[in-house]
């Protein structure tokens, strides 16, 4: 019934914040591909009307977390900084892809500062931090002019390997869940919706900036009412939310979802037997934070798949991603 390619092919696209012309790019063409009329937003964002005057929006971002190029070092290895927050000692051995301007692809790893522990016995004790690690790039280079002479500099995009892999179990563990599992289920909303030949008043809506803050800011349809937000649900202590549910977030650190819109999340999820979990997630802002803090008069909730281990070594499950794809199918039908 669920088309999971389309994730696995979303996931492999690099998309960092602020580098995701070939994810929306990727996005737009499925739903043409679908029947749609996508558009662009200014800032490169993608919305999709699934019907006349839509008032509901259904939004995700296709932006993750990344680096780009800060400097390069005396023996010709590279500096960073981070796009997003990634956990770096979550992140410390991973292969990376880095993008020159030029469009020239160089590959590399991201290591610790005199990492081996023969030439370094406090290896394992070190703070990671980006001030203490480096990218070693995989070319025969040894001094900054020799980096140079590549073609890398400054400004140049860091990726990180995805390690994608979907298993028998129904898990699927990958970088970046959060928040290629959400763009998917949005995809599938699409996708379903036009298998049944159904229209609806609903805009989907892909940022690009979420990361970093403002990717849910601005661009919706003019006759919006209603921002429903697909992100990762929160697994950890004191969270009841696990992966294989929706999970559905009553506060973050921005303040409280709306309570009524919440309710009848809740109620749409009980009345359909669609599994579903509540939590308050203390560090977490999402693309609604952004679209409320920029003065939209928007009623705003936030459901998503649980997602283990976030801005780390992700986890989720189908059933997680599935339940998350009806509580939203059904709740579009109570708007009808």
């Amino acid at each position: 019934m669920f088309h999971y390619i389309s994730l696995q092919q979303l996931v492999a696209i690099d998309s960092p914040t602020g580098f995701t012309q070939k994810a929306c790019e990727y996005i737009f063409n499925t739903l043409s591909g679908y029947g749609y009329s996508p558009e662009y937003t200014n800032k490169g964002a993608v919305k999709c009307a699934l019907g006349n005057n839509p008032t509901l929006s259904i939004a995700g971002h296709t932006d993750t977390l990344g680096a780009i190029v800060s400097g390069v070092k005396k023996d010709g290895s590279l500096s960073f900084s981070t796009l997003g927050s990634p956990l770096l000692n979550g992140f410390e051995g991973e292969y990376v892809r880095i993008y020159t301007l030029s469009g020239k692809i160089f590959t590399g790893t991201l290591l610790l500062n005199n990492p081996s522990s023969h030439a370094n016995n406090k290896a394992g004790t070190i703070e990671r931090t980006a001030a203490n690690m480096h990218i070693r790039i995989d070319e025969q280079v040894g001094a900054k002019e020799q980096t140079k002479a590549l073609g890398i500099n400054n400004g140049d995009i860091i990726c990180f390997d995805t390690k994608y892999q979907e298993l028998p179990s129904g898990f699927i563990k990958s970088r970046f869940m959060d928040n290629k599992a959400g763009c998917f289920v949005l995809l599938e909303i699409a996708r379903l919706l036009k298998e049944q030949k159904k229209q609806a008043p609903v805009e989907l809506y892909f940022s690009n900036y979420e990361e970093v803050g403002h990717g849910g800011a601005t661009g919706y349809a003019p006759g919006i009412k209603e921002l429903l937000v697909i992100d990762m649900g929160v697994l950890g202590d004191d969270c009841e939310g696990d992966e294989l549910s929706c999970s559905i977030c009553a506060k973050d650190s921005t303040g409280p979802y709306d309570y009524e819109f919440r309710k009848k999340l809740v109620q749409v999820a009980e009345t359909n037997k669609i599994s579903y979990k509540i939590d308050v997630y203390p560090h977490y802002g999402s693309d609604g934070s952004a679209a409320l803090r920029a003065g939209n008069d928007f009623k705003v909730a936030l459901i998503g798949p649980g997602v283990a281990a976030s801005h780390g070594m992700e986890r989720t499950h189908k059933k997680g991603i599935e339940a998350t794809i009806e509580l939203c199918l059904a709740y579009i039908k109570t708007i009808n």
